[in-house]
């Protein structure tokens, strides 16, 4: 049976297509999908061409936004949070300090999306913070370049080691990092241990380079973790497949990666896009 792309992806790129925006050049598209069972509030740093740096998206839900060339940054899911009227709160996993809107890191573990923006894009998905939540992201090149995929898309939090395990109320909400953990200088790659030849991987790092082999587990985990990608837009999205075909809307064309007669599903779904392209609007105007 053919795969298609999830339903949720296409309200996502309708979005574009219905509010007529115009895409440069100079920009990157990213959608950020929520495929969780759980409302997601994404964190993002630098954060003025991201909503501010920080929104919620409810399960089934996404937003396109755009990220221009320069840019380097990172993006993070947050969970287990609660915020007022104001955007004071916090979360379980993840938080910036107590604004929903993030202008500092978030706090460990948290699952890290990283990108450099340029003529040549960097891109990865860190552990190295520990983990909160599976995060993939899916370059779809507009020139046809074969762009790879990277994330994790194992649940960490399922098989954390006991001495690891962030929980809150019995649960698992999070697996640190053995760094966070034990402060040690071979475990966080510093002192003696602070170049590649010296830090090697431990038997923390292996467990989740074993969960997650397209993710940095340590610092010095470039060879197999780090990617690039020539003109591309992104999508990032939480608790996915590595192998979920994905869509985005760029200049004008809708672009996949690994679907076919994507129009007709468009058109299947075009209300919905609306719908969905209609509450994102409130949200940010209110």
């Amino acid at each position: 049976m053919a795969s298609h792309p999830n339903p949720r992806t296409l309200f996502s790129i309708l979005l574009v297509i219905i509010s007529g925006a115009t895409i440069s050049e100079s920009s990157r598209v990213f959608t950020i999908i929520n495929d969780c069972k759980e409302t997601v509030w994404p964190g993002m740093i630098p954060g003025e061409s991201f909503g501010g740096g920080g929104f919620p998206l409810k399960p089934g839900q996404s937003i396109v936004l755009n990220a221009p060339v320069g840019w380097s940054g990172r993006i993070w899911g947050r969970t287990g949070c609660s915020f007022d009227q104001s955007g004071k709160g916090s979360c379980q996993t993840g938080s910036c300090g107590d604004t929903l809107k993030c202008g500092s890191g978030g706090k460990t573990p948290a699952t890290l999306a990283e990108f450099t923006l340029a003529a040549l894009d960097f891109y990865d998905v860190s552990l190295v913070d520990g983990f909160n939540l599976p995060v993939v992201i899916s370059p779809i090149s507009s020139n046809g370049s074969s762009c790879s995929v990277a994330g994790c898309d194992s649940d960490l939090r399922d098989q954390c080691p006991s001495e690891l395990a962030l929980k809150v109320g019995g649960k698992t909400v999070g697996c640190r990092s053995a760094c966070d953990v034990f402060n040690t200088d071979e475990y966080c790659c510093r002192g003696v241990y602070g170049n590649p030849s010296t830090c090697k991987p431990t038997f923390y790092s292996k467990k989740f380079k074993e969960a997650c082999p397209t993710s940095y587990s340590y610092a010095y985990d470039d060879p197999t973790s780090i990617f690039t990608c020539t003109g591309a837009d992104y999508v990032i999205t939480f608790c996915s497949n590595r192998k979920q075909p994905v869509c985005t809307y760029h200049n004008g064309k809708l672009i996949c990666n690994g679907s076919h007669n994507l129009m007709s599903l468009a058109h299947k779904w075009w209300i919905m896009g609306l719908l969905s392209f209609t509450l994102i609007h409130l949200y940010f105007a209110s």
